[in-house]
This record gives structure tokens, C-alpha cells and sequence, in this order.
């Protein structure tokens, strides 16, 4: 295959990626929220990890993962780094199932523009003037918010994308495959999961019960919903670099807006509009650079 046919391909891999978070997963999570953010949060980490159990073994990957596990710095970074992803999880699923999707958007939107000045500060990595005015835009828009109206602070937004931001921090310091990091970070949450179901069902507080199979099955699929994605976007990372699936990552955190917006009806206040206004005139210039340095 040809590099031009490599980075159209990598492009549509990405583009399916980033539709994939921001509309079918805002869909899926919203249709299941009936049942109550810890429990959705217990079975996206359960179906994850069994999802990404059966890929390893499909694709022969157990010596690979065997590999990691001899490495105590790996396993020490990814125990971490599975705090981080499980606490962005948790609290994204949070915004979803309590109409709160705007807020998460505005994570999102930002998380690009927060890991451009980690890469600054850990990595040392380049800053233009552009980037440097994007960070500056970023950081007034969120203090906007603190000085105008405290309780208008998109705290959920704020945790998802610093959240997600440390985690591919994290995750940058290591040479581990990411389905094989993934799923060793789901195995370390796997405990707390597992005995978190136990109380939910002792407590007769579970939807998900052998009484209804076709609600344990939508259930399951929040492995999928959470695996395929990933799966998507990080190939198509590696097809065409980090730039251009820079710029199509926030298809994911745009229609997620629009979503919460149009669809769900969420309220949106003047100071998080002229916050996000601030934030998108960030994200242009953003993007403007990236175009321009590419």
C-alpha cells in the first residue's frame, strides 16, 4: 500500500474513531444510564477487560503481555496510568448519566491544548508562539469561569481532560502495545470492580440479572464500545502521526456538544458559551499551527 493510501486510510480509521466516542458511545451510555453511573462504570471496566482477554489470546499476544510483566517499571507506570483512565471513565460516564455531556465536551476540547504544555514541561518538546497563545487562552477561560461564577465551572470537563492528559503522559514514558497497557491497567482495576458488583447485587441494586438476558447483553457491549474505538483511532495514529489525528479528534468532543446540546437539552449558561467561545478560538489557532508546522 502506498504512504498516500496509508495516510487516507489512517484519516478514515481516526475519523470512525472520533464519531465512534462522540456519538455512538454518548448514545450507548446515555441509553443504559437508567441503571445508575456505578454500575455502568463497574460493567464498561468488566466487558473491557474481558474484551481485551479474548484479543490478546485471538491475536496471540499472551508472550507480549507476559514480556510486560517482567518489567517492574511498566507494570508500576501502568498501575497509574490505570488510575488515571479508570477515574476518566468513571467521571465521563458520571457526566453522561447525569446531563452533564457539555461539561465533558469542554474536557475534551481543551485535553489537546493541556497535553501540548505537558509535552512543554516533561518533555521539554517545542513550543511556538501559537501554542503558547492557544495554552494562554485556555488557562483565562477557565479562570473566566472561577472569577465569574464558581458553580458554573465545568469541574467534570476540567477532571476528564486532566485526567486523560496524564494518563498519555504516562503511557508516553513506556514501550507497551496499547491494548496489552490497556488491559493490564484494567487488571489492576479489575478487584475493585469485581467486589463493587458483588455489593450492587447483594444489595439488590443491579439491572443486570440473568432474569432479562437481553439487558445483560447491552450491557456487555460497553466492552465493545469502549475497545473498538480505541482500537480505531490509535491505528490510525500510526498511519498518519499525531498531527493530523489531532485536528480530527475533535470531531469526538463537537458532537458531543451538540449532542447535549440539541438533543439532550442541557443547559448552557453565558459564561460556559463565551468559556467555549474562548476555547474554540484556542483550538483554531491550534490547528492553524499544526497545519502550518505539518
Amino acid at each position: 500500500m502506498s504512504k498516500n493510501n496509508n495516510f487516507n486510510k489512517g484519516i478514515f480509521l481516526t475519523a470512525a474513531g472520533s464519531i465512534w466516542w462522540g456519538l455512538i458511545g454518548v448514545i450507548y451510555f446515555k441509553y443504559i444510564a437508567f441503571a445508575g453511573h456505578i454500575e455502568v462504570v463497574i460493567h464498561r471496566s468488566l466487558w473491557t477487560t474481558v474484551m481485551l482477554i479474548i484479543t490478546s489470546i485471538l491475536f496471540s499476544k499472551i508472550n507480549n503481555i507476559k514480556k510486560v510483566f517482567r518489567n517492574k517499571q511498566n507494570l508500576i507506570i501502568l498501575f497509574f496510568s490505570g488510575i488515571l483512565i479508570f477515574t476518566n471513565w468513571a467521571v465521563w460516564i458520571y457526566a453522561v448519566t447525569t446531563d452533564r455531556v457539555i461539561d465533558a465536551s469542554f474536557g475534551y476540547f481543551i485535553m489537546p491544548i493541556i497535553s501540548i504544555f505537558l509535552g512543554y514541561f516533561f518533555f521539554q518538546e517545542i513550543l511556538t508562539f501559537k501554542s503558547k497563545f492557544s495554552i494562554s487562552i485556555v488557562i483565562f477561560s477557565i479562570l473566566y469561569l472561577l472569577f465569574s461564577n464558581f458553580n458554573s465551572i465545568p469541574w467534570v470537563g476540567l477532571i476528564v481532560a486532566l485526567s486523560w492528559s496524564f494518563y498519555n503522559l504516562l503511557r508516553k514514558k513506556i514501550k507497551v502495545e496499547t491494548d496489552i497497557g490497556l488491559l493490564i491497567e484494567s487488571l489492576y482495576i479489575l478487584p475493585i470492580i469485581l467486589i463493587s458488583f458483588y455489593f450492587i447485587v447483594q444489595n439488590n441494586v443491579n439491572d443486570f440479572n440473568l432474569e432479562n438476558p437481553k439487558l445483560m447483553f447491552i450491557f456487555m457491549l460497553a466492552g465493545p464500545m469502549t475497545v473498538i474505538p480505541l482500537y480505531l483511532y490509535v491505528r490510525g495514529v500510526e498511519l498518519c502521526g499525531l498531527g493530523p489525528t489531532g485536528m480530527i479528534f475533535y470531531i469526538t468532543p463537537t458532537l458531543q456538544f451538540i449532542l447535549g446540546y440539541f438533543l439532550y437539552n442541557e443547559p448552557l449558561n453565558n459564561e460556559k458559551l463565551i468559556s467555549f467561545i474562548l476555547i474554540w478560538i484556542a483550538v483554531f489557532i491550534y490547528l492553524k499551527d499544526l497545519y502550518e508546522n505539518k
